[in-house]
C-alpha cells in the first residue's frame, strides 16, 4: 500500500476534513479570545508567564502538526486523483454508470466486486456480488489504534457514524484466490473513491478487465441494481447522530417522497433528545442541591 502511495483513510472517507477544520477554527478562536480579553492589570508572575509560554508553544506545535497533516492529506489525495485520472484516460480501467453496471451484471453475468467495509455491506448489497473489503473496521485494541479511534470519534465519527478503518493487507491475495487475472471485474464501493483505490491495486497486480462504477453504489437508482438487505442501498453509507436525527441528504430526499409521516418520526426523535437532556440537567441540579444540603447540615 505504501509503495503505491494510496491516500489515507481520512482522505478516502471524504467526510471529516471540513468538520475537523471547523473544530480547530473554533478552538483557535477560543484561544485568541482568551489572550485578547486578558485585562492589562493582570500581570502574571514569572513562573506563570513561563508556564503560559510553554502551553502556548505546545498549542502552536499541535496546530502546526494539524496543518502539516491536512496539507499531506491534500497532497496525497491530489496525487492519487492524478494517477486515477491517468488510469482511466489510458483505458486501464473502464467507467460504468450504476445502470450500465446493472445491465452488465444481469444480462452478461459480469461479477460485481464489492469493496465496502462490513458496516456498509451488512445494510444493503447487490444480489450475487462478491464482497472483499479493501478497508475494514479496525477492531484491534492497541495503544495506537485506540488513540486513532478516539480521534476519529471526536473529529466527526459521532456525527457521521464512520468508524475507524484500516487497510486490509490481504485484499489482493483474497481477490486472486477467487478471480483469475483475465476475469471481468466490476469494482464498486459506496461513493466511488475506495473502489478507485482498489482498481489501482488490481491494475498494478495484473488485472486488465476492470470496470469502475462511477459515483459508487449510492448513485444507483432503485431500478438500476437488484438489491438485498434490510435498508435501501443509499442509506448504507450513513450513520451516527446524523442518521438518528434524519439530517443526512439521503434521508431528506426520502422525506420528500414519503411525506409528513417520515418527517414526524425524526422530529419526535429530536424532541426526545431535548427532553432527555432537560431531564438530565434538572437531575444534576437536584443532586447538587441535595449534596449542598448534606454539607450544610
Amino acid at each position: 500500500m505504501d509503495s503505491l502511495r494510496l491516500p489515507s483513510l481520512n482522505a478516502l472517507t471524504v467526510s471529516h476534513s471540513s468538520f475537523q477544520k471547523e473544530q480547530r477554527a473554533k478552538f483557535s478562536g477560543k484561544l485568541n479570545y482568551f489572550n485578547s480579553s486578558m485585562p492589562p492589570s493582570l500581570i502574571l508572575s514569572p513562573p506563570f508567564r513561563t508556564l503560559n509560554r510553554h502551553r502556548h508553544r505546545r498549542v502552536m506545535q499541535m496546530q502546526a502538526a494539524d496543518e502539516d497533516y491536512d496539507l499531506k492529506q491534500m497532497r496525497d489525495m491530489a496525487a492519487a486523483k492524478r494517477r486515477w485520472d491517468a488510469m482511466i484516460r489510458e483505458g486501464k480501467v473502464n467507467v460504468l454508470t450504476p445502470r450500465e453496471a446493472g445491465y452488465a451484471i444481469q444480462l452478461n453475468n459480469k461479477t460485481l466486486l464489492d469493496v465496502r467495509p462490513s458496516v456498509e455491506k451488512k445494510k444493503a448489497w447487490v444480489k450475487g456480488s462478491t464482497w472483499i473489503p479493501i478497508f475494514e473496521v479496525d477492531d484491534r485494541f492497541e495503544m495506537g489504534t485506540i488513540s486513532r479511534k478516539i480521534t476519529n470519534f471526536i473529529m466527526g465519527g459521532w456525527w457521521s457514524g464512520v468508524p475507524s478503518l484500516s487497510y486490509d493487507n490481504q485484499f489482493l491475495s483474497k481477490v486472486e484466490e477467487k478471480f483469475p487475472k483475465d476475469a471481468d471485474l466490476i469494482v464498486a464501493c459506496q461513493r466511488g473513491l475506495r473502489s478507485l483505490a482498489a482498481c489501482e491495486l488490481l491494475c498494478n497486480s495484473g488485472y486488465r478487465n476492470l470496470y469502475w462504477v462511477q459515483g459508487g453504489l449510492e448513485a444507483a437508482a432503485e431500478e438500476d441494481l437488484v438489491i438485498e438487505g434490510p435498508q435501501p442501498l443509499k442509506f448504507a453509507g450513513i450513520g451516527g447522530v446524523s442518521e438518528f436525527l434524519g439530517w443526512t441528504d439521503q434521508q431528506r430526499v426520502a422525506a420528500a417522497k414519503e411525506g409528513w409521516g417520515y418527517r414526524l418520526l425524526f422530529s419526535a426523535r429530536l424532541v426526545g433528545i431535548f427532553l432527555v437532556a432537560d431531564a438530565l440537567f434538572l437531575g444534576v441540579q437536584q443532586v447538587s442541591r441535595y449534596i449542598q444540603d448534606i454539607r450544610s447540615h
